[in-house]
């Protein structure tokens, strides 16, 4: 098992606990975590590009000129692919660029950079976290006294909290989710993570072995 010291929200060390070695403590995959972190970025991509096919373009009800005797070639429709402001071509559609990934490996994906993150030391077990009137400084005096100064941090609750969610979204460099949200991305894009300790009894209940 993995012992690490429990802080309270002044910094101060009160105690420890021991965190899963399934979860904390395992092999890192490099490969898969890169699988999961592109399948994560096809999925946010915006698949909203999109042209009109012939059928789609206005105009078109009239045939441009008769059919024979104009020395012109045929036209049947000014719609057509071949004519300017005509349809296009297998043109690009609305599409989702998001792929299945099995749950195995999403999972193994997880384990990995929860392990390389605490081998780093750069995994923080909090007592608890309660912002009662949802002021940024607040957090800013718990990062301060966490000595969390420049790192990107990610902030792991056990459930939803209006007051901490108020508090957290004017820094830049700070996320908050809760622990069923938890992600590859999000902890690999933050240098820091600061899990509760509900918050962490739910991730292993729910993801250790």
């Amino acid at each position: 098992m993995v012992d690490m010291n429990v802080h309270s929200k002044d910094g101060e060390k009160i105690g420890q606990i021991q965190l899963s070695d399934d979860l904390f403590n395992g092999a890192i995959n490099k490969h898969i975590v890169h699988q999961i972190v592109k399948r994560y970025l096809a999925e946010k991509r915006r698949g909203t590009a999109s042209t009109k096919e012939k059928g789609e373009v206005s105009g078109g009800g009239k045939k441009p000129w008769r059919q024979k005797g104009t020395g012109r070639a045929r036209a049947g429709s000014n719609r057509s692919p071949l004519w300017v402001g005509g349809g296009v071509i297998f043109g690009p559609e609305p599409r989702d660029y998001g792929y299945s990934i099995p749950k195995k490996m999403r999972l193994v994906a997880l384990k990995s950079v929860l392990s390389d993150k605490a081998k780093e030391d750069n995994i923080i077990i909090l007592d608890k976290l309660e912002i009662e009137n949802g002021k940024t400084k607040d957090i800013i005096h718990m990062l301060d006294n966490l000595h969390i100064v420049n790192d990107k941090v990610l902030i792991v609750i056990d459930k939803e909290d209006e007051m901490i969610k108020r508090a957290v979204r004017n820094l830049q460099k700070a996320l908050v989710i809760t622990a069923n949200k938890i992600n590859v991305y999000d902890v690999l894009n933050y240098q820091k993570v600061i899990i509760t300790k509900n918050a962490l009894q739910i991730i292993e209940e729910v993801f250790a072995k």
